[in-house]
């Protein structure tokens, strides 16, 4: 397939589209999950969200009387939801001698065992719309419509906004917390501010990639921008841009192939990216690593013979 006739089509244009802020948003959020360590967090939002949108499912159909599958009640529950899961395992840690990396994995697996318990209650249920709420297990770019595109777009747009709002006080609590508290910045309220950024970043791909694929987009376009500079603000727009890049030329590539379901493809491409930067990257990369080393060992034995030839000589 063309890329002309590719775009001709609606449907493939709203996957581009959709993929594509999904990728952007994740990665420069993504980015600060990463430099503090957190990077499994993503996944934890990303598992939490599918108990979540089951809730907003059921009470849209059965409270508000609407169609369940509306994406911006979904999103909605999947961030409430999501960010319910980061504060409980944060809550864990500070009331316990737990280290985060087991109080996350032990929020993972019991906001998910819950979310697959109600999804088997729901598809016994009869309700009205239940087809297709199963995709946001695995995801399926598409079912996605113009109003899911309006939806993805309107609440990452929102998320960049207070990225770029709040970019200060996020920089100095990934490198210097202790200087940001001292300087007057409620550690706390950064941290759900920040925390809540990264739950908007994962849920809103969830529908199109899954939860099981959607950590990907948040830890490897980081990693891979990670490789090619040392500065945050380069790091965080590289990351952003990895992630938009990667996950169009892997919507393109699944439709222009064929059967192929876009969410692996896209991770695929996306973990492409991170391989070429770890092999490639100027300063980073393994190559520049063992070129390093060879040329310390040179210096080191021309060293050695030189000292070995003036203790001759004396």
């Amino acid at each position: 397939m063309s890329v002309l006739d590719f775009w001709s089509d609606h449907t493939y244009r709203v996957v581009f589209l959709g993929t594509a802020v999904i990728g952007v948003v994740a990665g420069c959020l993504g980015a600060f999950a990463y430099l503090r360590k957190q990077s499994l967090m993503s996944d934890v939002i990303s598992h939490a969200a599918f108990p979540g949108t089951l809730v907003a499912f059921l009470a849209a159909v059965l409270v508000l009387g609407v169609d369940g599958r509306n994406m911006g009640l979904l999103v909605m529950g999947a961030m409430v939801v999501g960010a319910a899961a980061v504060g409980f395992a944060h809550l864990i840690t500070a009331i316990s001698p737990i280290r985060v990396d087991t109080a996350m994995a032990i929020s993972l697996t019991l906001f998910f065992g819950a979310g697959m318990l109600m999804m088997r209650v729901i598809s016994n249920s009869g309700l009205e719309g239940i087809g297709g709420i199963q995709d946001y297990l695995f995801g399926n770019a598409s079912v996605m419509t113009r109003a899911d595109l309006t939806t993805s777009w309107v609440v990452g747009g929102i998320a960049l906004v207070t990225l770029a709002l709040c970019w200060k006080e996020f920089a100095l609590r990934s490198f210097d917390p202790h200087h940001a508290e001292v300087l007057g910045f409620r550690g706390k309220v950064i941290d759900a501010v920040m925390f809540t950024s990264v739950v908007v970043a994962t849920v809103i791909g969830v529908k199109a990639v899954g939860l099981v694929l959607m950590v990907a987009f948040v830890v490897t376009p980081p990693a891979a921008a990670r490789q090619w500079t040392r500065k945050l603000g380069p790091m965080v727009v590289l990351s952003g841009i990895f992630g938009g890049l990667g996950s169009s030329l892997g919507a393109y590539l699944s439709i222009a192939i064929g059967d192929v379901p876009t969410g692996p493809v896209i991770v695929l491409v996306l973990f492409a990216v991170f391989v070429v930067s770890l092999v490639c990257s100027p300063q980073r990369s393994v190559v520049a690593a063992a070129m390093r080393r060879v040329r310390t060992r040179r210096r080191l034995r021309a060293e050695l013979l030189a000292e070995n030839r003036e203790q001759v000589r004396a």
